[in-house]
Order: C-alpha cells, then sequence, then structure tokens
C-alpha cells in the first residue's frame, strides 16, 4: 500500500502542510537528535531500508527505529512504503528543500552584514585624533600652597 504525498509540483501548499514555519521546526527537530541524522545517512547509503534493517546497524531497538522513523515521517524528510510485511523507507531529499533555502537566506544576511562591516573598516574615513582618557583629577591643594 503506497499513500500518495503532494509534490512541489502540485504547489507549495499541497507540498508542504501548515506554514513553512511549521514545516522548518519539524525538519530543525527532527534533525536535532544524532540518531536521526544516522538513520537519514543509512537509508541514503543503501538506498532505503526497513526497521529491522537499521536496527542491525544501530545500537537501539527496533521499536526505537519505528519511532524515530515515525519523527523523520512527519516532517517529509522519509517516506514508507508497505512492501510485503515490511514498511520500506526511503529518503525524501525534497523534505530539505525549505529547510535549505532558509538557511541559504539566513547566510546571504549574515554575508550582507559582514561585508558592509568590512566596508566600514576599510573605508576612507579620516582617523579620529587618539582619545587621551579621562580628564586628570586638579591636584589637591594643601595648605599653605596659596602663598
Amino acid at each position: 500500500m503506497t499513500v500518495a504525498r503532494p509534490t512541489a509540483a502540485d504547489g507549495p501548499e499541497a507540498a508542504s502542510p501548515g506554514t513553512a514555519d511549521e514545516g522548518l521546526e519539524r525538519v530543525l527537530s527532527a534533525l536535532a537528535d544524532p540518531t536521526r541524522r544516522r538513520i537519514l545517512d543509512l537509508l541514503a547509503e543503501s538506498d532505503g531500508g526497513t526497521a529491522t534493517a537499521l536496527a542491525t546497524r544501530l545500537p537501539i531497538s527496533r521499536q526505537a527505529v519505528v519511532k524515530h522513523l515515525a519523527v523523520l515521517d512527519r516532517a517529509d524528510l522519509v517516506t514508507g512504503r508497505q512492501s510485503g510485511r515490511e514498511v520500506r523507507y526511503r529518503v525524501r531529499p525534497e523534505g530539505l528543500e525549505g529547510t535549505a533555502r532558509w538557511m541559504n537566506g539566513l547566510a546571504a544576511q549574515w554575508d550582507r552584514r559582514l561585508a558592509a562591516i568590512k566596508l566600514l573598516a576599510e573605508s576612507d574615513v579620516p582617523d579620529e585624533p587618539p582619545h587621551a582618557g579621562p580628564a586628570a583629577p586638579p591636584e589637591a591643594s594643601r595648605p599653605g600652597d596659596d602663598v
């Protein structure tokens, strides 16, 4: 049994349910766990796999793998397809596209800020005279000095 998922060709609303921020949050939350990142790596290396096969390569139970796969599925990072008695999972690289766009936009903002700082630092603004620091306090007068 195959569950049809909307694709980007169906339009942005169909491809990512909820707001873009919700999708980003789900992806970042899913990727925050090192075990889930390892599961994605293993699925990508082998062009897919079952929870049972993944559990043999990880220090966790099959049931734990299934729970991690459910989180990855909700984040649209994997898709499962019934194959006999088991579900075969594959990576959905398009699930990362929105996150990649956000990260690229963030990187571009920082690049612009750093370029502005560099431009300011290298500009021909005349140097200001060095600051001498706070004025020295007047010397205290001692009795008899005013003679």
